[in-house]
């Protein structure tokens, strides 16, 4: 620790900011290369991996071994084309995203697989379609399935660069520094040289749990090159709401749940500005429709998001089915939007056991213990019990937000106990649920959402795992019926530090800060923004893989 007034000196070659997914590959790139780092978190070690250790695990591949095994035909320029029509790049500030973006596919469909494959990494045997889109062939959305679950979820992605990083920790090539909160990038003649800040209090607490932000001394460091790998937003509901683009998406909900911890702050996006590190898409950002309250919560204000199959019929707060193309898995942020658009910040599922059964997974590694811990037996058992599995049967049994009945009168009256604000009317639900069910007994349906399920089935992959046989909503057979009041739940930063393909910060005018670089959520996921307005799914993760991985091969480049 350097006190202020002390040398200027550089302490190692170069210092990473956040333990999170972005900064652990950021520091595995750099080891490889032999360099000395330093690692600075505001958490404690307990909080290595970041938001990256909760997540599903979920990785976007093209044209992957597991694609292929199921007859699933991907290409570069299938996905480059779903990608570009799902950014809908519109603004002079996205050339860098879309250079990201190009350079993204490539990475997907090609080096991606076998960079994690020789790390250890594994995905299960099948590739699961998320984020099916718009209903537009030029709009937002997958062609085909490309969601690859890794085995072993998020606590496996950050194993496979954690491990080697604390070899090198051991042999005294990277030293972590916990409890240090950045508070400046500093600049000297242009050029970042290092940083200081707070060291904050120590504090025990467990992974993901809040800690203090008892200030207790100061601290400078030193380097050849500052990498920013702090995260994005996800918890700071206030930057949220401040940056939220109500022209697309309307005023920003009163109520929403957290879908990370509260440490995922954003504070070093306006550090970074000060230090002159450019800002751009800050507007965009990515929510999800279908919260629940944690039952057992981990964080405060912790959200879980349901993962859905196509069947479930999706209601506002005032009973109105929701217009195609928004069914369960399609849209997100046209969901949101439209959910947005009915002045409340809540929406409806209506659903049944046989319905949830087979087509609901819940986000989140502790959610799908037996993913986590690859336990192939007890994950047989599970998928084969014909009931839900038992994380979604403990929040049927235990959430807030669900109800359950076995007529749907009673279902609609608790439906409305637990409302904010809408009303459902239990004869003009039944009318358009009725009017669904209806539409079974033609072998080809004028509802949209029959023909995406049956479209959905046309692949075995889906038929077989993911998506529920066609049958009555109201069929007491596939009962009881099931209700969801589903939340907004806050999550990703789309825009951020804008840069280029070494991940060097710009400045205002586009030029590079020589020694200042920023990979992760912070930087959008990469230069600013490589998702544009909207996310194809299984590309967060690997985001802060492949922005991370340049971060560290640009400033080992530039040494």
């Amino acid at each position: 620790m350097a006190a202020k007034g002390t040398s200027r000196r550089a302490q190692a070659d170069a210092i990473v900011v956040g333990a999170g997914l972005a900064g652990l590959v950021a520091t595995y790139e750099l080891i490889q290369a032999g360099k000395h780092v330093i690692v600075l978190d505001q958490e404690n070690a307990n909080n290595r991996g970041g938001q990256a250790f909760w997540s599903l695990g979920g990785l976007f591949f093209v044209d992957s071994p597991e694609q292929r095994r199921w007859g699933i035909k991907d290409s570069v320029e299938l996905a480059l084309a779903d990608w570009m029509g799902s950014a809908q790049f519109d603004r002079e500030e996205d050339h860098w995203p879309r250079e990201w973006a190009k350079a993204y596919v490539e990475f997907a469909a090609g080096d991606k697989y076998d960079y994690l494959r020789k790390l250890g990494l594994r995905v299960m045997p099948f590739a699961g379609w998320a984020e099916r889109g718009d209903g537009r062939a030029h709009g937002h959305g997958n062609s085909v399935p490309r969601f690859h679950l890794t085995w072993g979820t998020g606590p496996e992605i950050v194993r496979v660069f954690l491990e080697p990083v604390e070899a090198a920790e051991r042999a005294g090539q990277v030293t972590f520094h916990h409890r240090h909160r950045v508070d400046e990038v500093l600049i000297e003649k242009g050029t970042a040289i290092g940083v200081k800040g707070s060291v904050l209090k120590p504090d025990a607490a467990d992974r993901g749990k809040p800690s203090n932000r008892e200030r207790i001394d100061d601290f400078e460091f030193h380097a050849e090159a500052v990498i920013v790998t702090s995260g994005g937003i996800g918890h700071n509901f206030d930057l949220i709401r401040q940056n939220w683009p109500i022209d697309r998406l309307g005023n920003p909900p009163k109520h929403m749940v957290a879908g990370v911890p509260a440490h995922v702050d954003g504070r070093m996006i306006a550090i970074s500005k000060k230090a002159g590190a450019n800002a751009i898409n800050e507007d965009r950002m990515w929510h999800y429709t279908e919260g629940l309250h944690n039952w057992d919560s981990i964080w405060e204000n912790h959200g879980i998001r349901i993962i859905p199959g196509p069947s479930s019929l999706w209601f506002d707060a005032d009973g109105n089915r929701l217009p195609a193309p928004n069914f369960p898995g399609f849209d997100s942020l046209g969901t949101l939007r439209t959910i947005g658009q009915t002045g409340h910040d809540y929406s409806w599922f209506i659903t049944n056991q046989a319905i949830i059964s087979k087509e609901f997974i819940l986000s989140g590694s502790e959610q799908n213990p037996e993913i986590t811990d690859k336990d192939k037996v007890i994950f047989a058992k599970a998928r084969l019990n014909k009931g839900p599995l038992a994380a979604v049967k403990a929040f049927v049994d235990h959430g807030e937000d669900w109800v359950s009945a076995d007529d749907l009168d009673s279902l609609v009256a608790q439906m409305n106990e637990i409302g904010r604000g809408g009303h459902l009317d239990a004869g003009k639900i039944r009318t358009q649920v009725e009017a669904y069910d209806g539409q079974f007994a033609n072998k080809a349906s004028k509802d949209a959402q029959h023909m995406a399920i049956k479209n959905a089935r046309s692949l075995n992959s889906e038929k077989l795992i993911r998506v529920a046989k066609p049958g009555a909503i109201l069929d007491p057979a596939n009962g009881p019926l099931i209700g969801i009041r589903l939340n907004i739940l806050s999550r990703k930063t789309l825009g951020g530090l804008e840069t280029n393909l070494d991940s060097q910060c710009l400045d205002r005018n586009g030029v590079a800060i020589p020694g200042l670089y920023a990979a992760g959520e912070v930087a959008g996921f990469g230069g600013g923004g490589v998702h544009g307005y909207n996310a194809l799914e299984g590309t967060f993760l690997g985001g802060c893989i492949f922005s991370g991985r340049a971060a560290g091969r640009g400033v080992v480049k530039a040494l």
